[in-house]
């Protein structure tokens, strides 16, 4: 029998068949629906973590005296911020002159941040101040300025917000070369950052000023830091300058590895744990889906005895008449591909819908930042072939039973 007969005879069987076919083929497509939906999900949710995260540049290191904490609130940018208010043993001038001497370190940049009451037209709250050395914070910053400037060299009473600062904290919005009392000390605005254009920190929440004025109004002692913001030259070079410093660190700090006072970490190493970590999720998620699929299979592999039996004359008089037991396999491995084909193509037009609709809704996990979604051709190309086989796997027993009739039993069969 030719395969094109086969093909025909296959596919006449689903359509006769109509109301079983389609309730078989629906268990398929939720199954390659959700495995699509949910891995385009989860790869665009790692892109845009890996974004937020390569604008902080994978050239950048953080030292913190004690414990660095990245906070975020998911709408920040610039540089993670650094956690810690007056430490026990903080970083000094000398444990900086000694990265100086590590060649592949481009910038060094020194940071004081704490906590402080701020007053502004008759309102007050308290907000994260963080003190930085203006010339070389220019030169690391990744954040962009909707408003002004950055600070400069020469810069005393000047200070450079977040966006939320600036339009959400008080009643009235705060404009450039506005005056904001900090802890009792004038301060001119004179640059507003643009909301969340870099990564995860929470620099819309946060005022930056020139260090002096900063260790002067938070009480810090001068030439000590809380922490320390590298930029290296070559970000392949990331790994090496981190137990350079690491090992030039213990030694002006006097410390070992069980006694060691300061946290180090780079983005590039921050980036491939997320990676690491939202990757291992994605699957985990996508297995789950997975298994709606396996569940579809039953429902196939149960059409598909069903359709033996019903067909059992019909494969008697087909023998009868010269049909092999190859031909008779195919044909019903032929009905089962078909139908993991039309539930595959299905279910991957609803998954690409519903990963196409999730950010055109605007859902994500804060708001006015929707979730991107990654849709992969190759990925789906891989489904539609995995529900395609996964359906043949399903009817092959029943395929391989309705060939080994016997064409007597059959013809008899009622």
């Amino acid at each position: 029998m030719k395969l094109s007969k086969s093909l025909h005879i296959a596919l006449n069987i689903i359509l006769h068949s109509k109301l079983r076919s389609w309730l078989t083929v629906i268990g398929i497509v939720i199954g390659v629906a959700a495995v699509i939906a949910i891995v385009s999900v989860g790869q665009g949710f790692q892109t845009d973590i890996q974004n937020q995260l390569g604008k902080l540049g994978s050239n950048t290191i953080f030292i913190a005296a004690g414990s660095l904490k990245a906070i975020s609130d998911g709408s920040g940018h610039g540089e993670p911020r650094i956690g810690g208010s007056n430490v026990a043993n903080p970083l000094t001038d000398k444990d900086i002159m000694a990265m100086k001497s590590i060649t592949d370190i481009q910038y060094i940049e020194p940071m004081v941040t704490d906590t402080a009451s701020i007053y502004y037209l008759g309102e007050s709250t308290s907000l994260s101040i963080t003190g930085v050395d203006a010339s070389a914070w220019k030169q690391v910053v990744t954040s962009e300025i909707e408003k002004g400037r950055l600070l400069g060299l020469g810069d005393t009473s000047v200070i450079v917000i977040g966006s939320t600062i600036a339009e959400e904290i008080f009643k009235n919005k705060i404009n450039l070369n506005s005056k904001l009392m900090i802890n009792n000390k004038s301060f001119v605005v004179v640059g507003i950052f643009k909301r969340g254009n870099g990564g995860f920190s929470n620099d819309d929440r946060d005022i930056y000023m020139p260090i002096k004025p900063a260790q002067d109004i938070l009480g810090k002692e001068e030439y000590k830091y809380d922490a320390i913001m590298i930029k290296v030259r070559n970000a392949d070079n990331v790994d090496s300058v981190v137990d350079q410093i690491t090992n030039k660190l213990r030694i002006t700090r006097h410390v070992n590895k069980d006694t060691q006072d300061f946290a180090i970490t780079s983005l590039k190493a921050i980036q491939e744990t997320v990676s690491t970590i939202l990757l291992g999720f994605t699957l985990f998620l996508g297995s789950i889906a997975a298994i709606s699929l396996l569940v579809g299979s039953v429902g196939i592999a149960n059409t598909m005895f069903t359709s033996v039996l019903e067909k059992t004359k019909e494969i008697g008089i087909m023998k009868a008449l010269g049909a092999k037991n190859s031909d008779v396999m195919s044909i019903f491995l032929f009905t089962s591909g078909f139908i993991g084909l039309v539930g595959g193509l299905l279910g991957a037009l609803i998954g690409i819908g519903i990963a196409l609709l999730i950010p055109a809704l605007g859902i994500g996990f804060t708001p006015g930042q929707p979730l991107t979604t990654t849709i992969s051709p190759l990925f789906i190309i891989l489904v539609l072939v995995f529900s395609i086989g996964l359906g043949m796997i399903a009817g092959a027993i029943p395929a391989y039973r309705g060939s080994k009739l016997n064409p007597v039993d059959a013809l008899r069969y009622e």
